[in-house]
């Protein structure tokens, strides 16, 4: 009795793959902008009619790509922070931006998909925000575990964050419990320093100023936990 059901669902699973796939390449070829359900349909050698029973509307297709570039990123920056032990504080916050990093690199048109510019005209839906926090979770885990631990080492020198930046950044603490709102900012902080690294270097700002930029991002990475106050991590070259 199940075994028709099943297999419809294998059949409708792989086509939705597929028309993700394609809207992948056409995302990699022309951007949001050129994004096409009719396009989609034509690769695939659909009728346009079909294929919006698998996605209503372009909006439709673009948050199933959202939510799959975040699913993804996520994994990446878990595996990251897995290869470290658990009282590496240090070594878990490199380990997880190298690793966020790797897949932006292997794949740009997704990490610009949700890290670039907005998309005109799409609003995201909540289906998104869980997915979203899926990355920031691994690095307010990371600050949590060394605030327990009794691990953070308090920089020196640097000016008192605002009270109101505290104060908006303290609407986060159910991210990381335990977190004091200064850590938390010094940690947004940092956070924001990632992204615009890596976006600096998927838009090739960085040509022909940084020749070594693996050595770049990670000496940005120490320089960024250092700020938070995570424990220093001995940095080992990759080549």
């Amino acid at each position: 009795m199940n075994a028709p059901t099943t297999a419809r669902a294998r059949v409708r699973a792989e086509l939705t793959r597929e028309i993700k796939d394609a809207a992948r390449r056409q995302l990699a070829d022309q951007g949001t902008s050129g994004l096409s359900l009719r396009a989609v349909a034509r690769e695939l050698g659909m009728v346009s009619s079909a294929i919006y029973r698998y996605f209503p509307s372009r909006d439709d297709l673009l948050t199933a790509l959202i939510i799959d570039a975040y699913e993804s990123v996520g994994a990446a920056a878990e595996e990251g922070d897995a290869r470290c032990r658990r009282d590496d504080f240090g070594g878990r916050w490199l380990e997880t931006n190298r690793a966020i990093r790797a897949w932006a690199r292997s794949t740009p048109h997704e990490y610009a998909l949700i890290y670039g510019s907005p998309v005109p005209g799409y609003a995201a839906p909540e289906d998104t925000i869980g997915p979203a926090t899926r990355v920031t979770a691994v690095i307010t885990t990371v600050l949590a575990d060394a605030v327990a631990a009794d691990a953070l080492v308090e920089p020196v020198g640097l000016p008192p964050a605002p009270r109101v930046l505290v104060h908006d950044v303290s609407a986060l603490r159910d991210l990381a419990p335990g977190v004091p709102p200064e850590v938390m900012t010094r940690g947004l902080v940092a956070w924001t320093h990632v992204f615009g690294a890596i976006s600096f270097e998927l838009g090739g700002h960085l040509h022909n100023v940084v020749g070594e930029l693996d050595a770049f991002f990670d000496h940005a990475m120490v320089v960024m936990a250092a700020y938070v106050g995570l424990p220093p991590k001995r940095v080992r070259s990759r080549r």
